[in-house]
Order: C-alpha cells, then structure tokens, then sequence
C-alpha cells in the first residue's frame, strides 16, 4: 500500500435499540417494508412504499437488520388515511390498509409469481389473475381479542380488551368498532367487556400471575348469522359469563387451547358452497366464508373431475373441500390428524346426506401407505396444508399415490415453490396457478396450483430401511375408518 493511502472503515451494520430515520423503498415477502440505512437493507414493519418513518432496530444481522416504526415522519404520495385505529394505532390486523386494494392484489400477484420462480426455480406455467376479495372489510368470521388493564380516569379503566400494541407484548389497546369484524361481531365482544367491568374481574397479569381473564375468542357463522364467543380464563372462581364456551389455562401460556366447557351453543353452524357445516371450537376453518367458496371453486376447477375419480383430501380438517367437491367425485377419502376433526366431518357428512365420502383420523406421513392398501391408488389428491408447506417425507408419499392430478391450496407460496420442485423432479408438471385474496388489508395471501403427472417417476437409490417406530420412520399404523354414513370405526386410529 502507498504512503498515505486512506482505507475507509466498513460501515457498521444497525443494532438492536437503534433508532433509524429512513425511506421505504417497496415491499418484502411477508408484507414489511424495505428501506436502506448506511447501505444495509433494513425491513422495517409499518411502513410502506414512500414513507418516511422513524424505526427502532428489533434484530441486527451481519447483512441486514428488522425493525419497527415508532413514528411515521411523512406519508407516500399514494398512502390512503388508516380506516381502522385503535387508541390511536392502526390495526395490526390491518398493517396493509394505507395501500390501495389495487396495489394489494397487484402487489399479492406478483409475490406468488416471484416466489414460484425465484424459490422454485419453476417456469412454464400458467400465472393467472389473482381472485379480488368480495369485501374489503368485515369479512372475518373469527377474531381473537386479548384483556389487559384499563388505563385509569379513561374510558377503559378496569379492563381493557382488545389487541396488543404494537411491539409490546404487556400492553392492551382497547377495541371499540374492528373494522375486519362484523357489526354484530364487535357487539359481542364489547357485551363480554362491559360484563368484566360491571362484575369488577381483573385480567391476567403474566409478571405477577394475578387476575383472571386472558383471552375472548368471537366466530361467526357468516350465513347462519350465529355468534359463538369463547371466554379464555386463569382457574379463577367468578360470576359467570356471557358467553358460549369457557376454557381454563393454567400458568404462563398464551395459547387459547385448554379445558373447555358449553355454557351456551357448542358448535359454530355455517353453509359453505350450498353446503351445510357443524364445527367444534378448536376446528379449523377459513376466516373468510365468502372467499372460502371461491377459492374451494377454483380447486374444484383445478381437479376437473367426471364423477368417476378417487379423491384423496390430505389435511382435510372438517371435511370443507372433500365434501365440496364429493358431488363431481367418485369417492372421497379425507385424512386428517386431528380426531375431532375427523368427528366433525363424518358429522358433516351425515349432515349433508353425502354418502361417498369416509374419512381417516391418520398423520398425512404414516397415514397415506395404509389409505392407498385400503381404498386404492388416488386419480386426484387434494393437498391443504399448514404455512410450513409439507415436509420432503409427505411430498414422497404424495409422489407414491402415482396420482393423475395434485391440487395443492397454499396459503404460503414460499413453501409451496420448492414442494413443487420437488414434486416435478418426481414426474409431475406445474400447469396453473391463481391467486385468490382472502385477507383484504394484509400481506397474506392463498393460491391454488394444479400439478399433472407427465412422466414415470424416477427410481430411487436404495437405502438402508429403518428399523420399525424409529424417530426417522414410524412404523406405519392401521387405520381408523369411518364412513360418511356412519360406519362404526374399526379403531380410532393413528
């Protein structure tokens, strides 16, 4: 090196505490936004493009940091005014709503595209419009809401219910009119309020473990027009409450599942795709029952069946798309891993008069080899998972029903791009893909691909088998069957 030669020192990435003043740029995957300090990218959550925003550093990285607004110094030219606040931040259910619906689909549209050929490495297929949401607002059948204490001398004191602050996890804001729930949503939740208030119960304090009330959960049967809440309580002796269902937690969890008692209607009644559906309390089922039948209608577009075909519905839950597409189907088999949803879609069956339809309360992974010697090779398989998309053992098992047509709902196109790699490294081919918005408001966004079987599958290598109810392989399990009309089970299952 010369004499005299300056060396700049590298730039010090952002830490966590820092506060940053920075310009959105775009969006990221997931719905934050991505801004530049000092040459570092920084995705920052609540902001959006052209913003310009205050952020506090959550996490810092060698690359890149996270962080958070505090405070929005000047808005986008094309940011709209927040619809839903509360106590003066926007809903963090809604951390989209400053974007034009326009912008959202666009913007949704175009990060299932990215993902399928970025992540996937896929291309060749047909990337269709994206399905618009039928209401902007107010479509949620399902909110939870979490009390906390009321500011004293203001209009919450006592108890406050509603939604944790942004960035805390001690602080409650309270909720007067969510724009995501229904009017007659909103109602309950403030009766169950003004209950704790009238009847003087303290909510759950996690750092000393004193109180009583933790959680209220409001469904909706959007086209029955029933409103089921869920009180969630420490153990606590109190007056009793005005609500459907009671469940009790003990310690320091903040999960809603626990014991659970009726106290008023147990089961949530809903129609579906001209369809009539009981569901039990901790039964999954899609948050929008409008767009749940569009999105149903394109997978049942997807498999294009004659009447004819075996169906496979793997994490099938309740029976929802199963039995909505049993009328054009042969046969239906539904697995699913939680037995009392396997309860509630035999029951929905029998509610239905639908009698080609059995389900199996079997894990998608150990379940599939068992369903295939039972009912047969599958013409069709419907896959519906959870964000994680399906592990590389299930999407093997998948790849051994040798089925004609996958159908796979996604609800996390990230996870669905190299499930289906995989899937055409073994054989199939990615024909179509449409995205369909059933969170108006937010980032999330689910997707219906259709996979072709084009050629043979490949052979593996052999490979050592482990030993049976190895950690790696569990042996595969009998099955439990029941039918749709009814047919006692031989076994409850796996």
């Amino acid at each position: 090196m010369e004499s005299g030669t300056h060396t700049e020192a590298p730039k010090r990435a952002p830490r966590k505490g820092e506060r940053l003043e920075v310009e959105i740029d775009s969006l990221a995957f997931g719905g934050r936004g991505i801004a530049r300090a000092d040459g570092f990218v920084v995705f920052v959550s609540g902001g959006l493009p052209g913003d310009r925003v205050l952020a506090e550093v959550t996490k810092g990285k060698k690359r890149f940091a996270e962080a958070r607004t505090i405070e929005l110094l000047r808005a986008g030219a094309d940011r709209l005014p927040d619809r839903c606040v509360h106590g003066g931040e926007p809903c963090p259910g809604a951390p989209w709503q400053g974007l034009a619906y326009e912008r959202q689909l666009a913007e949704k549209q175009t990060q299932v595209e990215d993902a399928l050929r970025r992540i996937g490495g896929l291309d060749d297929f047909e990337m269709e419009p994206i399905v618009g949401a039928l209401e902007e607002w107010r479509y949620r059948n399902k909110l939870e809401y979490s009390f906390g204490a009321g500011t004293p001398g203001s209009a919450d004191e006592g108890v406050a219910l509603g939604f944790h602050a942004r960035g805390r996890w001690d602080l409650i804001v309270d909720v007067d009119d969510c724009k995501l729930a229904s009017e007659p949503g909103n109602a309950a939740r403030n009766g169950v309020r003004e209950w704790a208030r009238m009847e003087d119960i303290a909510a759950f304090d996690p750092g000393s473990h004193k109180g009583v009330l933790r959680n209220l959960v409001v469904r909706e049967g959007r086209r029955t027009g029933q409103i089921q809440t869920r009180l969630v309580t420490a153990p606590e002796r109190f007056p009793r409450p005005p609500v459907d269902l009671h469940t009790t937690i003990e310690g320091d969890s903040g999960s809603t599942d626990g014991p659970t008692g009726a106290l008023g209607e147990e089961r949530l009644h809903e129609e579906l795709c001209g369809l009539k559906f009981e569901m039990s309390h901790g039964a999954f089922f899609q948050t929008n029952t409008e767009m749940a039948e569009r999105l149903y209608a394109v997978a049942t577009e997807f498999a294009g069946l004659s009447g004819r075909e075996r169906v496979f519905d793997l994490f099938c839950g309740i029976g929802t798309i199963g039995l909505t597409m049993a009328a054009d189907a042969g046969e239906v088999w539904g697995l699913e891993i939680v037995p009392e949803a396997i309860d509630d879609a035999e029951r929905n069956a029998k509610l239905n008069g639908i009698e080609n339809a059995k389900f199996v309360a079997a894990n998608a992974r150990t379940g599939m080899r068992p369903l295939i010697e039972k009912a047969g090779e599958p013409d069709v398989v419907v896959v519906d998972p959870p964000r994680a998309g399906l592990s590389q053992k299930i999407v093997r098992r998948l790849i051994e029903t040798e089925a004609k047509k996958i159908v796979y709902v996604s609800c996390n196109p990230t996870t669905l791009a190299p499930n289906a790699k995989q899937l055409e490294e073994a054989g199939y081919k990615l024909r179509r893909v449409r995205p369909v918005d059933m969170f108006p408001q937010t980032p999330h966004i689910e997707c219906v691909a259709l996979l072709e079987k084009v050629r043979p599958t490949p052979p593996r290598e052999p490979a050592e088998a482990p030993a049976a109810g190895s950690a790696d392989e569990p042996a595969e399990p009998s099955l439990g069957v029941a039918a749709a009309e009814g047919t006692a089970a031989a076994d409850s299952g796996a």
